[in-house]
């Protein structure tokens, strides 16, 4: 059997994410605590990543035109300055920065959509079913790694600084590794444009009752729900129980730990003939491991949570990354219409975050209690099991 292997583009690409990944992690990690320390509000917080996940949706299908038809290089460039920006902005508006939930997650989420749909089209272009499960071990990696050092550094500035001057720092290094996440992918090649842009083809494909992607879209939105959720709660929770920034930080350490080994041997080891009991036992595992925090919501159980997650994260998500993936090279049709098959993958992802927090908030407004919050996060977490009872029939092979 041939040998996985990756080009020098498909470096080249993971270059590109690694340094996204860095700049978000060193800032992305914080930025709700910034806002939680200005207004101690969950129902804000969740507003909040609720307009980040309109906004990407929204752009992923509105710029699905831009990178199918013109230069894709270009959207993920324009990506990238927008998440500059945003930094910016919160670094003029400091404390104030909780008056504009609305437009700062707009704008947030608009350049995450433009850096992503770039980034997912040209990733498929890039890698075959041979070598995806590899690039996609080498994403989890360099994120893990990324994760390491990014939080852990951020938290110590931030807690050996006076007041919101740490955050100010870490914003502004935010700022210059995006700018030189800029800079390189000027080195990756122009991708050729093919065809015209289906602005209703992702919707057709869920109207299709012959087609596959009536099993993905909701064991997709599924993963979401748990996604949309626990991407802000988690940290907010650590800050919350420490009051330490270093904490979080530390946490994020320890579990980006295990996470690159994870996704080092998940990475290597993972074929696709493996995807249909791992991703049903990566599921199990992840959903299980949220049970500890119904005996207390603390540092240690929630550090529990973090390891045991980032362990058994990567042999449900591999699977699901991949499996769909593989959908858009099933056929030459399905190939030319990757672009619109990358908005489809979006969208159901997106949904499942946003119907996530929804079901959080309205949860908390009818009863606001920390131990409404601990069950939601336990019944929440099980949604990957539901996920994999879509997506099983996908990864069987």
């Amino acid at each position: 059997m041939k040998k996985a292997m990756l080009d020098g583009q498909s470096k080249l690409l993971l270059f590109v994410n690694g340094l996204f990944v860095l700049a978000s992690a060193l800032s992305g990690t914080f930025i709700n605590v910034f806002l939680w320390k200005s207004r101690q509000d969950f129902t804000m917080i969740g507003w909040f990543t609720i307009s980040q996940q309109i906004a990407l949706v929204l752009t992923f299908w509105l710029a699905g035109k831009w990178v199918k038809e013109h230069n894709k290089m270009n959207v993920i460039r324009v990506g990238i300055l927008l998440s500059a920006v945003f930094y910016l902005l919160v670094l003029w508006l400091d404390q104030q920065a909780v008056s504009y939930i609305w437009p700062l997650g707009l704008l947030l989420g608009t350049s995450l959509g433009l850096f992503w749909i770039s980034f997912n089209v040209v990733y498929f272009e890039v890698t075959s079913r041979d070598n995806r499960d590899l690039f996609n071990g080498w994403v989890g990696l360099i994120g893990s790694l990324v994760g390491i050092v990014g939080p852990w550094a951020s938290g110590l500035v931030i807690s050996l600084s006076k007041a919101n001057q740490g955050y100010r720092i870490i914003f502004m290094i935010s700022m210059v590794v995006y700018g030189v996440g800029v800079i390189v992918s000027f080195f990756l090649k122009k991708r050729k444009t093919e065809g015209t842009y289906y602005w209703i083809e992702p919707f057709r494909q869920l109207k299709n009752t012959a087609s596959p992607w009536r099993h993905a879209a909701p064991a997709l939105a599924f993963q979401g729900i748990r996604e949309g959720v626990f991407s802000f709660l988690v940290n907010l929770l650590v800050y919350i129980a420490t009051t330490q920034e270093v904490k979080l930080g530390q946490f994020y350490l320890y579990t980006s730990l295990v996470a690159l080994v994870s996704y080092h041997f998940v990475g290597k080891w993972y074929k696709p003939a493996h995807r249909y009991y791992g991703s049903l036992v990566g599921a199990l595992l992840l959903s299980l491991l949220t049970l500890p925090l119904l005996w207390a919501v603390n540092y240690s159980t929630l550090l529990i949570v973090g390891i045991g997650s980032a362990l058994f994260m990567p042999f449900y998500i591999l699977p699901m990354i991949s499996s769909v993936f593989d959908l858009m090279g099933t056929s030459e049709e399905m190939v030319s219409k990757r672009v619109e098959l990358v908005v489809l993958r979006e969208i159901c992802l997106s949904a499942g975050r946003i119907a996530g927090v929804l079901i959080f908030i309205l949860v908390l407004s009818i009863h606001d209690s920390s131990k409404t919050m601990t069950w939601l996060m336990v019944i929440l977490g099980f949604s990957p099991v539901l996920s994999w009872l879509f997506l099983r029939k996908l990864v069987r092979i």
